[in-house]
């Protein structure tokens, strides 16, 4: 089969790709406004489900963000990357400092026609991600959980655990067992 023929449905495929990386441009743009209340209109405009009292601050980056999920108070830094081409569930009262990158769709090395795989990533609440980590395809982080800045988290993570390194693996068990904090409102210029 000539695969250069374009079909109908590579049309449609193509036309949909385009239609969707330009939403997700726009996003971007949506992203240098000063005001968090502003980006997280438009963020929801485009389908993100983001709870009650929860802040993404600027420069924050997307892949399908209808695929994203936010509980309520949980507050997202800047420049962090969020993928939505599988489910993102992020719990309620979770922080994620600058620069985090979580990832649910990456390519299969192995295959000959290097064919993108996904895997759902669900954050429990009261989790702590620090800056500059990489959660990847598949993972859960539990409850209470600690990732350390600059980890690169590629299985779950255990309840009141802190992990770190590359790749990440349990440093210690988190001090705090029973988890009811609040993290507050959000700065409005970031």
């Amino acid at each position: 089969m000539d695969k250069s023929k374009l079909t109908p449905m590579r049309v449609k495929r193509r036309i949909n790709a385009i239609i969707l990386e330009f939403g997700v441009a726009l996003l971007h743009c949506a992203g240098h406004i000063p005001f968090h209340c502003c980006r997280r209109f438009f963020y929801r405009l485009s389908g993100m489900k983001i709870g009650r009292g929860s802040t993404i601050h600027m420069h924050a980056r997307f892949y399908k963000p209808s695929g994203i999920k936010i509980g309520k108070d949980s507050k997202i830094g800047e420049f962090v990357v969020l993928d939505g081409r599988d489910d993102l569930i992020i719990g309620d009262h979770v922080s994620m400092a600058t620069g985090v990158m979580i990832y649910n769709a990456q390519h299969d090395i192995d295959d000959p026609d290097f064919k993108a795989v996904t895997g759902k990533v669900i954050i429990e609440d009261y989790v702590f991600i620090g800056p500059r980590s990489i959660i990847l395809p598949g993972v859960t982080i539990k409850k209470g959980a600690v990732v350390a800045a600059g980890a690169v988290v590629r299985k779950d993570v255990l309840e009141g655990q802190v992990v770190g390194g590359v790749p990440a693996m349990p440093i210690r068990e988190r001090n705090l067992k029973e988890f009811n904090y609040k993290l507050g409102r959000a700065a409005w210029f970031r």
